[in-house]
């Protein structure tokens, strides 16, 4: 689908479902059938199992890892203190990812705060941008490292490609979401890059139904498994418990939706 890489383990699919030797056994299937560079979260609620994961993952060949605060966390000194010591447990030598994913987590991280743990912690290479609203963040972001308070970082953003249409305007390096056609977010980040506005939007705006759809809470992971399966990438939408499946009303939306897009977009055609 031509990414240029590959994240795993995230908090969007089942990771949290896994044992200890499932993950490391995902992490050595993927970082073995790919070139591309491959990310691990290893965001855990103790640093214990965190420094394991990590440290496994990169002697599988994983080109870094992403922790994501956790939910307990209130204070500017607490977050910056929660990385702190997550970054002695994997050890300053392993790359990392900041995840920034406030409506999920409760966890807000503001400028200052973001630019005082990249300023800390040189491993720390990228930010994965997943607030909401958030638009206005990376472009202060991208303010301080114009005015060299900041140094550079890659910024990739999730939320399903919500916000995917300004991102990269706004100074997004490009995405970092398992929307079900990643093919259609590589090829709306390279419109935005060769300057094609008009031609993003509108191929963005031919999507945003069924992004919109998979971002129902409860459902949204059943809706990208469907679209997953329905594009044969693979070959059952089956979720482990506890996780609700979608119901034949929902299918049939989605189906709908899928029809819908293949007029605009012939990759949708099933």
């Amino acid at each position: 689908s031509g990414c240029s890489g590959l994240t795993i383990l995230g908090i969007m699919g089942e990771a949290p479902k896994l044992e200890p030797a499932e993950s490391r056994a995902l992490v050595k299937q993927v970082v073995g059938r790919t070139r591309l560079p491959v990310i691990v979260g290893v965001s855990a609620p103790g640093f214990a199992a965190m420094r394991s994961l990590a440290r496994d993952a990169m002697a599988a060949g994983a080109a870094g890892v992403m922790i994501a605060p956790v939910p307990n966390l209130r204070t500017d000194e607490q977050i910056t203190s929660y990385f702190a010591q997550a970054v002695e447990a994997i050890g300053e030598d392993v790359p990392w990812v900041l995840q920034d994913y406030p409506l999920t987590l409760g966890v807000v991280m503001s400028v200052p705060v973001i630019a005082r743990i990249m300023a800390d912690h040189p491993s720390c290479l990228m930010l994965k941008h997943e607030d909401w609203p958030g638009l206005d963040k990376i472009s202060k972001l991208r303010a301080l490292q114009a005015e060299g308070t900041l140094r550079p970082v890659s910024i990739l953003c999730g939320n399903g490609g919500l916000f995917l249409d300004f991102e990269p305007e706004r100074g997004a390096d490009g995405a970092m979401t398992g929307y079900a056609f990643p093919d259609m977010l590589v090829e709306l980040v390279e419109l935005h890059r060769v300057g094609k506005r008009d031609a993003a939007h509108d191929l963005f705006d031919a999507h945003l139904p069924l992004i919109r759809y998979e971002q129902q809470q409860g459902i949204g992971l059943a809706v990208r498994k469907y679209l997953l399966w329905r594009r044969g990438v693979i070959t059952s939408d089956a979720q482990r418990k506890p996780g609700p499946p979608l119901d034949a009303a929902a299918r049939a939306e989605v189906d709908y939706l899928l029809g819908r897009l293949a007029r605009r977009d012939p990759r949708a055609a099933i």
